[in-house]
């Protein structure tokens, strides 16, 4: 796996249709197809089509409305010059070789449509707890994520490691992943969840977190 987050990757010349016009701007160039968060279109030159593409199937659209997880997408086919972006957010690519990466759904920003993916629960954690649905993508291809001001990467084989669950981007699909409860059930230990539960990371791979749980999800009454 290749990344700007490893420092082997330089964010500015991306081949195959990926690239950073800037820290938070993500540009792709089309004709090939991209699938992207629904309203994450800044700008584009040329001649393109935008489609809903809603949760991909019948069994993601179920998955979603039961978790929440997972963006609304939309696909951009065309020719030209696509610029997307979310609120300002940092964007981070990966390069998939045959891999796979699992991404917080409000994280993911656009990917390429011959990757697989699909929600996915984190063992040990009920329907009922936020965050704990994540979005999968496995193949070869570009992934761009956002995150919330600057992210660190954490090594989860050098030590066990734990993250609140909004503040967890991204992680190796290779990871154990369970759910960690704070003894005292009482203590105030995450970004504002209130809630004394992380997500728990063992073996071979990576864990990018984010400086907050993001943007808060403005619900309508």
């Amino acid at each position: 796996m290749r990344s700007s987050v490893f420092d082997n990757l330089d964010p500015r010349q991306v081949p195959a249709g990926f690239a950073l016009a800037n820290g938070k701007m993500l540009r792709v160039q089309l004709p090939h197809e991209v699938l992207a968060k629904q309203g994450s279109m800044v700008a584009f030159q040329g001649q393109m089509d935008f489609e809903y593409e809603g949760a991909g199937g019948i069994g993601k659209l179920l998955k979603k409305a039961v978790t929440g997880e997972g963006a609304s997408l939309m696909r951009v086919r065309g020719q030209g010059l696509l610029y997307l972006a979310d609120n300002a957010d940092d964007i981070h690519l990966f390069y998939l070789e045959n891999e796979g990466l699992t991404v917080n759904g409000r994280n993911l920003l656009a990917f390429q449509p011959q990757l697989t993916w699909d929600i996915q629960r984190v063992q040990g954690a009920g329907v009922a707890a936020g965050g704990l649905f994540n979005t999968t993508l496995t193949g070869t291809g570009w992934v761009a994520v956002t995150t919330h001001g600057t992210p660190v990467l954490l090594d989860a084989a050098a030590m066990p490691t734990y993250a609140d669950g909004q503040s967890a981007v991204c992680w190796s699909t290779g990871l154990h992943v369970g759910v960690n409860r704070t003894i005292k059930v009482g203590a105030l230990i995450g970004r504002g969840s209130g809630e004394a539960m992380q997500l728990a990371f063992q073996g071979q791979g990576f864990v990018l977190v984010q400086a907050s749980e993001g943007v808060p999800v403005v619900k309508s009454q």
